[in-house]
């Protein structure tokens, strides 16, 4: 079984920079409705989410009533400079955010036709970026969209050729070769884009080594429908999905190599999506060992996984603060961890397929059973938090309270932050937090409680290890998140200075447990934590790049993070 991802699928440098403008606007500007001059890019998925956030697309000025409390974004399509003027005229503010490699093809076409030459342009006679070419033309442009269209060109001494960014490169080079050869004076611009190029070549290389090839995009986009037809060129099954839901009646048995690449408009998290989908079908054809991936990964999706890793972080703590372990301890942890995550979800569901989390479809099926298993849950928790004394049961309902509030919006809907939620990093801060305080000081209260350095370790360790996790599970959603509008620690400082934090901090861990051991606060368990510093190390290099596993085993790698406590503490029973 193999599944591959193409290093180049997801959003292309244009795509990108176009949404980090509509989003940073959206959300700091509280006062203008916002508006795109046509759909920011060829994703109905992305397009939902941006309306849901107040920024509506519009096929012409006339649709804003008040224009001067309006801001409108150009696309990276680019338009026409003569609908620019239109819109300057108009009083609307404009915010550019056309590619640059647009921008440079339209510099082409302006200087050379203000030279009197006749401006070909090859490309899709419809799309918006070809539209927006030709109006730089100033009335010397024409469009080719094929080698028949060739015949019918005029041949004056001076003519200029450029392509649409995303054209295909074998068809631009053929149509190219026929105007050579009617125009032998033509002056011919490469102006296909890098990354398209790159893109295509993958496709076909991939295609002609995999059974088959899924290519996911808008059914509006060219640049993904070209993908598609390269494909298919190559003899290679393929299949041109725009959501997970189009995959329910493909047969994957005759398939054991998959290949997937997706088109420069579609976001990571359907593209995750759609690898889970493989990977749950794939993993069928493995019997014994697809049977227990299939198991980890429901653990993973009903977090019954993190409730696990919950009791091992809370066992590795009662062994370091030298605590006699009580498997009480442990399931208040597991179980207190099991409710918060469910209803946190719970109460954080997005519209079902509008945000691609991969637990998002079974949370909308499901929602009833979930919610029922929580309750169950932390009322078990409480009732054995308060079985062992007061304390502990007054901090256990303290802090499940706090952790429903989290996720309420309190403050009235004009407000940028609602509720405790909308605050910068306030998910990982809270959700560190609370797993420390369940896994090392509860366990502390309810014995005789005194204060020492070994809770402390115990605390700041688990509140660590709980971090470094979260932020960079963070890191892998980081392009949803700015979407939604969530300021996650990634979207808040960057992913580059996000790493550089979590790596301090795994070394002020390390540190911290080389010394506690030395000084006697804590038993000789801290030196067989390394082990878990070592794991989340290989996670850092992990998020460095992009990985061809699907969102589910992704976020499981991460949460095995907890469980390697729990090896940890078996290597030191056995050692």
């Amino acid at each position: 079984m193999e599944i591959k991802l193409a290093k180049t699928a997801g959003f292309c440098m244009g795509v990108r920079r176009a949404v980090d403008i509509v989003v940073n606007i959206a959300q700091h500007e509280t006062r203008r409705q916002i508006y795109t001059y046509g759909p920011l890019i060829h994703n109905p998925q992305t397009i939902e989410l941006l309306k849901s956030r107040g920024v509506k697309p519009i096929a012409n000025i006339e649709e804003i009533k008040n224009k001067e409390n309006a801001i409108l974004i150009i696309r990276a399509h680019g338009i026409a400079p003569a609908e620019r003027r239109k819109i300057k005229e108009s009083g609307i503010k404009i915010i550019d955010a056309t590619c640059p490699k647009v921008g440079y093809v339209q510099s082409i076409i302006k200087k050379h036709a203000a030279l009197d030459y006749m401006v070909v342009i090859v490309g899709d006679k419809e799309h918006p970026e070809v539209d927006g070419l030709l109006g730089y033309a100033g009335g010397h442009g024409v469009i080719i969209s094929t080698l028949e269209d060739v015949d019918r060109l005029s041949c004056p001494e001076k003519v200029c050729v450029v392509a649409q960014t995303t054209q295909d490169f074998d068809n631009y080079s053929k149509i190219v070769e026929k105007i050579k050869e009617l125009c032998p004076q033509a002056v011919v611009f490469n102006t296909i884009c890098s990354s398209t190029e790159k893109r295509q070549a993958e496709v076909i290389a991939m295609a002609s080594e995999m059974d088959a090839m899924f290519i996911v995009g808008g059914k509006n986009s060219a640049n993904t429908r070209r993908l598609a037809d390269l494909a298919q060129k190559q003899q290679t099954p393929s299949f041109h999905i725009e959501t997970p839901a189009e995959m329910e009646n493909i047969n994957f048995i005759p398939y054991n190599r998959i290949g997937v690449s997706a088109g420069a408009s579609t976001p990571n998290w359907i593209i995750d999506r759609v690898m889970d989908k493989i990977m749950e079908s794939q993993s069928r054809k493995l019997k014994s060992i697809g049977i227990l991936l299939n198991l980890w990964i429901s653990a993973i999706k009903t977090d019954v996984y993190s409730a696990l890793g919950a009791g091992c972080l809370c066992l590795a703590c009662l062994l370091l603060q030298k605590i006699p372990v009580t498997l009480s301890s442990i399931a208040i942890a597991s179980f207190f961890v099991y409710a918060m995550h469910v209803l946190n979800r719970l109460l954080s569901r997005k519209p079902a397929g509008l945000v691609g989390s991969f637990r998002e479809e079974s949370y909308h099926r499901y929602g009833k059973l979930y919610f029922i298993t929580a309750l169950i849950s932390i009322t078990i928790a409480l009732a054995l938090a308060l079985q062992k004394a007061v304390l502990p049961f007054v901090f256990l309902f303290v802090i499940s309270l706090a952790g429903i509030i989290y996720s309420i919006k309190i403050l009235p809907g004009e407000w940028q932050i609602r509720g405790l939620k909308d605050l910068p990093g306030s998910k990982n801060i809270f959700m560190s937090a609370a797993w420390g305080i369940v896994s090392a000081i509860l366990p502390a209260l309810s014995r005789d409680f005194s204060f020492h350095a070994g809770l402390i370790v115990a605390f700041v360790f688990t509140f660590g290890i709980v971090f470094i996790r979260s932020a960079m599970s963070d890191i892998l959603e980081i392009q949803s998140d700015k979407l939604i509008g969530q300021e996650t620690i990634p979207v808040f400082f960057g992913r580059k200075r996000t790493l550089t934090i979590l790596r301090i901090i795994s070394l002020i861990l390390l540190v911290l447990l080389v010394f506690s051991y030395l000084v006697d606060w804590t038993s000789a368990l801290s030196i067989f934590l390394f082990a878990c510093i070592l794991y989340i190390w290989i996670c850092f290099r992990f998020c460095d790049r992009e990985s061809a596993l699907s969102g589910a085993v992704k976020e499981g790698l991460l949460e095995t993070s907890y469980i390697m406590a729990g090896f940890c503490v078996l290597l030191w029973y056995i050692f």
